[in-house]
């Protein structure tokens, strides 16, 4: 009699308007076989995250752990370097001195070259998920999404996805593909949490109608998992990045998660992972975390539901922020 495999314990939403489905949590890489088994079957990851070593480390893992290739999704993204020496600068004319022209950007040549690399990396035949890291201001639109076409045709990537850029700009991408009959993009990645709430002005209310978003918030969940105030205010670690730094204006969004992790007996990265997921607009959070049973933790904000009273409490204190994770 052939043994029945436990019940995953994360629940699975469609990406976007694909028919592609992916666990409500989206792991950054990290840990893989216990979190495969509570239900995270979503990878997300980067040709440049660690200069290509999170990419060859998660291709290892599927390999190593026998993950099912038609269960799990894969994400990757294009635009930036990889680089041959740690020293050479992000993209721009040193770069391109240094010999990386072309080796960055939404070309043509380097789309195809990067998701080349990345499947290597990955030894995986094609990516579910293929994302645009940044807009590329050099490179027309109708050569950037006609290259993401090719690769889609190609069979190298199952679906498009943008992320880190203004609506404006992804209007722009939508727009162009679905007027020439090219894939479309089925979702948007940018940062969001309970102190970066900027993708409410423009990004969200557009972008509802032709695709959902589903965001990046692990910054902020990184600084409460391990909360001290001097960690979660001080601009010093370098776990933590921009949008989590010493203002006075967070600090209160920060007591008052504390205050009510506190007294539903809970940790603050639930607090704010059940915020974020209490959004109609998310379709999954990606987290991460430095140890298994701090991601154990993130995991257990499945099962927090709060209430309108605690969303608006925890809403009331946001002040305007400069924009962050694209330009």
């Amino acid at each position: 009699m052939s043994s029945i495999n436990p019940p995953k314990k994360i629940p699975y939403v469609r990406l976007g308007n694909s028919g592609l489905k992916v666990s409500r949590f989206i792991l950054g890489l990290g840990s893989y076989g216990n979190n495969y088994d509570s239900g995270i079957q979503t990878f997300d990851t980067a040709n440049v995250y660690s200069n290509g070593e999170s990419e060859r480390i998660l291709g290892k893992a599927i390999k190593q752990l026998g993950l099912p290739r038609d269960e799990i999704v894969v994400m990757t993204k294009v635009y930036g370097i990889v680089k041959r020496e740690p020293s050479i600068p992000g993209p721009g004319p040193e770069a391109d001195a240094a010999g990386y022209v072309n080796q960055y950007g939404l070309s043509r040549k380097h789309i195809f070259e990067s998701i080349k690399h990345s499947l290597e990396r990955l030894e995986l035949d094609y990516v579910d998920v293929l994302q645009c890291h940044r807009f590329d201001y050099n490179t027309p639109i109708a050569e950037t999404m006609q290259a993401l076409h090719d690769v889609f045709k190609a069979g190298y990537a199952r679906y498009i996805e943008m992320s880190s850029c203004h609506a404006y700009q992804f209007h722009a991408m939508q727009n162009y593909a679905i007027n020439n009959g090219l894939t479309p993009l089925v979702s948007m990645q940018n940062l969001y949490n309970l102190i970066y709430r900027e993708e409410e002005r423009e990004m969200m209310p557009t972008l509802k109608p032709i695709a959902d978003v589903w965001y990046w918030n692990d910054p902020l969940i990184a600084a409460l998992a391990r909360r001290t105030e001097s960690a979660v205010f001080s601009n010093k670690s370098p776990s933590i990045n921009k949008p989590v730094r010493s203002k006075e204006d967070n600090k209160e969004v920060i007591l008052r998660i504390e205050k009510i992790a506190k007294d539903r007996g809970i940790n603050m990265a639930q607090v704010a992972i059940a915020w974020v997921l209490s959004k109609s607009d998310i379709t999954a959070p990606i987290i991460g975390a430095t140890s298994l049973e701090r991601l154990k933790d993130t995991i257990g904000a499945i099962g927090v539901k709060l209430t309108n009273e605690e969303i608006k409490h925890l809403e009331k204190p946001y002040v305007a922020q400069p924009i962050q994770g694209h330009s």
